[in-house]
C-alpha cells in the first residue's frame, strides 16, 4: 500500500488532534499505510489511561502511531529540541517504510518534512493550516519584524518551494498565496480543503430551541480570539432577552475567561463555564442558541478556518462571527446561517445581536446550518480530497489504490 508518514505538532489526545488529525486519518487509513507522529503535552503523557485508549484506537484503525513529548520551555530551544528529535523519527520511518509521502501539518512539522523530503525524495503536501508567522505576531506572543518573524517568513518560503502540493483551509488564502512574488513560475498546486466536522458526532441532537436563549462559546481565548467583545455582545443580548446565559465551554485558559468576565462585572449567575472531552462537545452544542467565533480581523486570518464554526452549524446552530477571518462572512451571510461583526462599533454589535436574535427565531434557521456544514465541511469530503491528492502524488490510480485495498482485506481476513 502507499505509505504515508504523517506529522502533527499538535497531540492526539487533544480536542483539535482528534477532530482534525485522527478523524481523516481513521477513514484514510483503509486506502493507505499511515505512519502518524505527534507531540504529545506532559500532562496528556502521564494519563496512562487516555494514552492506553488512544493507543488502541489508532492500531484498531490500521494506524502506526509513534507519540514524541512536546516540550514547552524554553520556547526556542524546546522547539528546536522537538524539531531534532522529529526529524530522526520521521527520517528513520521514512527511510525503513519507502514512505512515498511525508505530510507535514503546519511550520513545526513543515521543517522536520522539509529536511525528510530534500534527504530522501519524498514528495512533500506541506498543510499550512494558516500563516502561523503571521499568527504568531498578530497574537502578541512574537514582536513584529523580530528576528524570530524573519527567520520564520524565510523558512516559510522554503516550505512552499520544497512542497510538491499545497493545502490551505480559506479560498481567502489561496488567492494571497497566488500573489506571493517568490512563487511565479513556480507555484505548486494548491488546494482549498476547509477544516471539516465529523458530521456523524456532530449533529442536530434537537428538536426545538432551547427554552432559554443561550449564547455559546467554544474553546480557547487570548491571542487572536476576541473573548472580551464575546462579552460585550452578550451584555447587550441581554438586554433584549434578560434570562440569557453565556455557556463557554473551554478545556484550558479558564483563569483568563473568569478574569475577563470579572473585567466586564458579568453576573455569573448568568454563566456555565466548564470543559468536555471531544465526544461529549455536541451534547453542550445542543443547549446553546447560538454560538460565537470572534477573531482579530488580521492579516494571518485570511487562512484561518475556525473548527467552532463547522460544529456550530453542524449541530443546527447559528454562528455570531466577524469578517476578514477566512471565508467566515461569506459563509454566515451568504446562506443566512450567521451573522458577521464588521468593525466591532457599538452600533455594530447592536444591529448584529439583533439580526442573531432573529436568526434564533427563524424555524428555518438550523435546517439551513445542517445543509450548510453537510456542504462546506463534511468530513467525508475531506478525506475524498485528501485520498485524491494522496493518489495523485504517488502517481497510483482509482483502480489500483482499490485492488491494494482488497488484497489488504483477504490478508486481514
Amino acid at each position: 500500500m502507499i505509505r504515508i508518514i504523517y506529522l502533527s505538532y499538535d497531540g492526539m489526545l487533544e480536542p483539535l488532534g482528534q477532530s482534525q488529525v485522527l478523524a481523516y486519518l481513521q477513514h484514510l487509513a483503509s486506502d493507505f499505510d499511515i505512519h502518524l507522529i505527534s507531540f504529545e503535552k506532559k500532562a496528556d503523557r502521564a494519563d496512562r489511561a487516555r494514552m492506553s485508549a488512544m493507543r488502541s484506537r489508532t492500531a484498531a484503525s490500521g494506524i502506526s502511531w509513534t507519540p514524541l513529548a512536546y516540550h514547552k520551555r524554553p520556547t526556542v530551544l524546546a522547539t528546536a529540541f522537538d524539531i531534532l528529535i522529529g526529524t530522526c523519527v520521521a527520517l528513520w520511518l521514512t527511510v525503513r517504510h519507502r514512505a512515498a509521502i511525508l505530510h507535514v501539518r503546519s511550520y513545526v512539522p513543515a521543517m522536520m518534512g522539509s529536511i525528510v523530503a530534500g534527504l530522501t525524495g519524498t514528495k512533500l503536501l506541506f498543510d499550512i493550516r494558516g500563516f502561523w508567522a503571521d499568527e504568531r505576531v498578530d497574537g502578541g506572543i512574537w514582536p513584529a519584524n523580530s528576528r524570530l518573524y524573519r527567520v520564520t517568513k524565510w523558512l516559510e518560503r522554503r516550505f512552499f518551494r520544497a512542497a510538491d502540493q499545497v493545502v490551505t483551509l480559506t479560498h481567502a488564502s489561496k488567492v494571497e498565496i497566488s500573489q506571493f512574488d517568490y512563487l511565479q513560475g513556480r507555484m505548486p498546486p494548491v488546494d482549498v480543503i476547509p477544516t471539516c466536522a465529523d458530521l456523524d458526532l456532530f449533529k442536530l441532537l434537537r428538536s426545538e430551541q432551547p427554552a432559554v436563549f443561550t449564547l455559546g462559546y467554544l474553546g480557547s481565548v487570548g491571542s487572536w480570539y476576541l473573548f472580551d467583545e464575546v462579552v460585550a455582545c452578550f451584555k447587550i443580548l441581554r438586554e433584549h432577552e434578560p434570562n440569557a446565559r453565556l455557556l463557554i465551554v473551554s478545556r484550558a485558559d479558564h483563569q483568563l475567561i473568569i478574569d475577563s468576565l470579572a473585567r466586564s462585572n458579568m453576573d455569573m449567575a448568568r454563566v456555565e463555564l466548564t470543559s468536555a472531552q471531544h465526544a461529549d462537545v455536541p451534547k453542550l452544542i445542543a443547549r446553546m442558541s447560538a454560538g460565537a467565533a470572534l477573531i482579530k480581523p488580521v492579516y494571518s486570518k485570511l487562512a484561518s478556518a475556525p473548527t467552532k464554526l463547522a460544529e456550530y452549524l453542524a449541530c443546527g446552530v447559528p454562528c455570531l462571527g466577524n469578517d476578514r477571518v477566512g471565508d467566515m462572512a461569506e459563509i454566515l451571510e451568504g446562506n443566512r446561517v450567521g451573522v458577521a461583526l464588521t468593525d466591532f462599533s457599538d452600533t455594530d454589535r447592536r444591529a448584529s445581536v439583533k439580526r442573531l436574535i432573529e436568526l434564533v427565531r427563524d424555524p428555518e434557521t438550523s435546517r439551513r446550518c445542517v445543509e450548510t456544514a453537510r456542504a462546506l465541511f463534511s468530513l467525508e469530503a475531506g478525506v475524498t480530497r485528501y485520498r485524491d491528492i494522496y493518489l495523485k502524488l504517488s502517481n497510483t490510480n482509482v483502480g489500483e489504490i482499490e485492488r491494494q485495498a482488497t488484497t489488504r482485506a483477504r490478508e486481514i481476513s
